[in-house]
């Protein structure tokens, strides 16, 4: 296939399709130019931050991985036509998929690897690319780091493959799983060309006329409220654990000035004592994590975030010497006998 280029309706040259020389440059494009991908076509308004190339996984590195504003998880293969294993790309995407969401239990180490990837390509941390490339307030920028947690959490994700040129069996695969799985897959064609210092791009998007139900890929989250966070507890946690999740609402809505409520595939909420810190100090989610939000108060006052974290070694808890930088959370296991004192320390400081 060729195309006509002309300037001002004169001196028209006919330029045949080119190909990209390796899978790298393929690669390299595609992370310098995220908006090449026609993802309007799935999402209006979608602006895709690529954060990561080569982003290790334990079935090998993804060859890149992104998010959008809804918190929806991108993993983008791509593959050049003329390579023998072309016909594997579906297979191992889905591998990396399940890779990541097999290890979703520890979303901070999830977060962490990220970090050090954004911070050696865009020299800032995560949280600062995803404030400045979104445009967010820092509780705006909890929720999103909350959608692609639950978004992980529940294995939603969307897979991007990438190739030069696509076979009609490709094309059918990508509809027969997108009518028939809990996840989206695309396929996207490059057609490339190139003129003297231009390049062209031609892109087309096969997957994205299938409709999935809209709650559960649309990008929209549940916004939880009082009523349907206790309801959500009941139903996911056990009598004792439900206790101790009820004493820590109580206590909060007794004591909070505020308290923000998840938007997340499980229901959450963060207090915020504004005598003490005016970020959450907290988060407990109805998956049974209850994140300390050190990050937050640290970026407000250094020394809160340290006495806060005194407090709680004080009565048993522990954490790495980087507490300033992460959000760790802990399960019942560990919290859960600790309930009484961990209001205690809340008591103390909010005075």
């Amino acid at each position: 296939m060729a195309i006509i280029i002309s300037k001002n309706g004169k001196d028209a040259k006919r330029v045949d399709k080119s190909s990209f020389e390796k899978e790298d440059n393929l690669q390299e494009y595609i992370y310098d130019n995220p908006e090449s991908i026609p993802l309007y076509d799935i999402k209006e308004d979608i602006h895709l931050l690529i954060l990561a190339r080569e982003f290790p996984t334990n079935s090998g590195p993804i060859d890149a991985i992104g998010i959008d504003k809804d918190g929806d998880i991108y993993i983008v293969e791509t593959k050049l036509y003329k390579n023998s294993d072309k016909r594997t790309v579906v297979a191992q995407a889905l591998d990396y998929g399940a890779a990541l969401w097999k290890h979703s239990n520890d979303f901070n180490e999830f977060t962490a690897r990220l970090d050090t990837e954004v911070q050696r390509t865009f020299k800032v941390s995560l949280n600062e690319k995803l404030r400045d490339f979104f445009e967010l307030s820092d509780d705006e920028l909890t929720e999103l780091l909350d959608r692609v947690k639950g978004n992980l959490d529940d294995g939603i994700l969307r897979f991007v493959i990438l190739m030069d040129s696509l076979d009609a069996r490709l094309k059918d695969l990508i509809v027969y799983v997108n009518q028939n799985s809990q996840f989206d897959i695309y396929a996207v064609e490059l057609e490339y060309y190139k003129h003297e210092e231009y390049e062209i791009i031609i892109p087309r998007i096969y997957g994205a006329e299938v409709k999935k139900d809209i709650n559960v890929l649309s990008g929209k989250r549940h916004r939880w409220d009082e009523g349907s966070l206790l309801e959500d507890a009941k139903q996911k946690l056990t009598s004792e654990e439900l206790r101790a999740f009820e004493k820590i609402y109580q206590f909060s809505k007794n004591n909070a000035d505020k308290i923000n409520f998840g938007t997340g595939a499980y229901a959450a909420f963060s207090p915020i004592f504004s005598k003490f810190s005016r970020m959450s100090l907290f988060t407990l989610t109805t998956d049974k994590r209850l994140a300390f939000n050190f990050e937050w108060t640290a970026k407000i006052d250094e020394k809160v975030a340290e006495l806060y974290k005194d407090k709680l070694e004080s009565i048993g808890f522990s954490f790495p010497e980087n507490f300033k930088e992460i959000r760790p959370s802990v399960l019942p296991d560990e919290w859960l006998s600790k309930t009484d004192g961990f209001l205690k320390i809340l008591s103390e400081i909010i005075k």
